[in-house]
């Protein structure tokens, strides 16, 4: 019997097994559970052993990914903590928000490269262990007369969690077929995003139990989960052989124009998001003077519903194209936007809280189909080069995975922009309408330019170049977006 005969087990096992037909299985490679052979696209390789692999990866992706939003959000509950007695105005309280923003933004680049680096499933059991860090270092520090300085320091640290929804998608979209990668895609980012309201949540129940001065029971809850999280990962997540280490992905898709366009896209979708969910509790704390527990009682509530909602957007992506549904979000958000300015103006709180909620699940929306555009966009590039079946899909893989990266971090700094914008606007006018009036003109500009790019009919004209297909047909090499 030789070495790779010996290593042999059955499909499922931790070690796996070799094989290169559509139901072979993993090889043990450096010590992980290692997938040697990974052809999603193969429909029967996807029925018979694909799919039921796909799955359980994506479970465990979500919930990892589902803490590290929750750490990364984790001084949106914080500063609700923070009463007088820290010495904090509202300016600052919106800067010590936004910083682990920046650094999630920053982190995201790496944390993508990081999976081809060491291995998917490696990958997120090291990124969970992460997460004590400021977890750890939160508990440690949160308490009156501890410096500003150090506050912000913290609150850097917690943008490892940021990080983690990089490296997350980026593995996931290896997972997955094209046909699939929305709803997988949108799955895999809205549980994810989930995180936000739960620690909203549990924010609310230890400031409605204990009172506003016990924050570090919010910690208590979650240092056990971010241990159990790491280990479920080892134990029962794989590493994609194929997902070859190539630096030269990241400058190919860095050289693509569409990966720029898709990176305005996402941050008026996803910048959105993490953005009005770290300062939803500030603006009304600061516009509206609610108390802590009063604001705690309302701010999950958008977070929540716009990431159930990003698995719909993936799946109307999937089903009526990324693009269209992308130019009728950014229609809407413009819309809801317009209702929040004029009950800003009224100071009418239910009109706000309405037209607020409404942008938190229309940017759900955008974001699930954005990202279902990202792998498209990268597989009709392959077909337009001459590529055709396995090498256009792994391709598009390679492209899609490096440019998610570069696209999640653009879309992250959209949260550090709607953040500074806030802390500009009360610094300037004491209220939150000018930041609004602003993310107006920017919902304007990323609906004009979807249009532009990918749906203006004269435009995909030009640009659509019909490649043939394997069966002689010759189709838009667009028909994906």
């Amino acid at each position: 019997m030789t070495a790779a005969a010996a290593q042999t087990r059955s499909d499922d096992s931790p070690g796996g097994t070799s094989g290169g037909s559509p139901g072979g299985g993993r090889v043990r490679r450096r010590g992980g559970r290692w997938i040697e052979h990974w052809d999603p696209e193969d429909e029967a390789f996807w029925a018979t052993t694909g799919e039921r692999i796909a799955r359980r990866n994506l479970a465990l992706s979500v919930l990892c990914e589902h803490i590290g939003f929750s750490i990364w959000s984790l001084w949106s509950v914080m500063v609700l903590f923070m009463g007088p007695e820290y010495g904090i105005d509202p300016a600052g309280k919106f800067f010590l928000v936004a910083v682990p923003t920046l650094v999630g933004a920053v982190l995201r680049v790496p944390y993508t490269f990081a999976v081809a680096w060491c291995g998917g499933r490696n990958w997120t059991v090291i990124s969970a262990l992460l997460l004590l860090l400021p977890a750890g270092a939160a508990a440690a520090v949160l308490e009156p007369g501890t410096s500003y300085g150090t506050f912000l320091l913290i609150a850097a640290l917690a943008g490892v969690g940021g990080g983690n929804f990089a490296s997350s998608m980026t593995n996931i979209n290896s997972f997955f077929p094209l046909r699939r990668k929305g709803y997988a895609l949108g799955l895999n980012a809205g549980g994810g995003n989930i995180g936000v309201p739960v620690i909203q949540l549990v924010g609310l129940l230890v400031i409605g139990t204990a009172g506003a001065a016990r924050p570090r029971l919010v910690l208590a809850v979650y240092l056990p989960l971010i241990v159990l999280a790491a280990l479920l990962a080892a134990l029962f997540m794989d590493n994609l052989a194929p997902v070859a280490n190539d630096t030269g992905a990241a400058r190919d898709a860095a050289r693509e124009a569409h990966t720029w366009v898709m990176s305005l896209l996402y941050l008026g979708t996803f910048g959105s998001f993490i953005g009005y969910g770290f300062a939803f509790g500030l603006v009304l704390q600061s516009q509206f003077a609610r108390t802590p527990l009063q604001a705690a009682s309302l701010t999950f509530l958008g977070p929540l519903l716009g990431s159930l909602v990003r698995p719909v957007g993936g799946r109307l992506a999937d089903r009526f194209g990324g693009a269209r549904i992308t130019l009728g979000t950014f229609a809407a958000m413009s819309l809801a936007t317009a209702v929040v300015i004029g009950a800003s103006a009224t100071a009418s709180l239910p009109v706000f809280l309405a037209g607020f909620i409404a942008l938190f699940v229309l940017s759900g929306l955008g974001n699930g189909a954005t990202y279902k555009m990202i792998p498209g966009i990268f597989q009709a590039l392959a077909l337009g080069r001459g590529l055709a079946g396995e090498s256009a899909a792994a391709e598009g893989r390679r492209l899609s995975g490096a440019a998610m990266g570069l696209i999640g971090a653009v879309g992250a700094l959209g949260g550090l922009a709607v953040n500074l914008a806030f802390r500009q606007s009360f610094l300037a006018t004491g209220s939150g309408t000018p930041a609004f009036a602003s993310f107006l003109a920017c919902y304007a500009v990323c609906g004009a330019v979807t249009w532009v790019v990918y749906l203006r009919p004269a435009a995909r004209a030009r640009r659509a170049a019909r490649v043939p297909s394997a069966d002689g047909e010759r189709r838009p090499a667009y028909a994906e977006v």
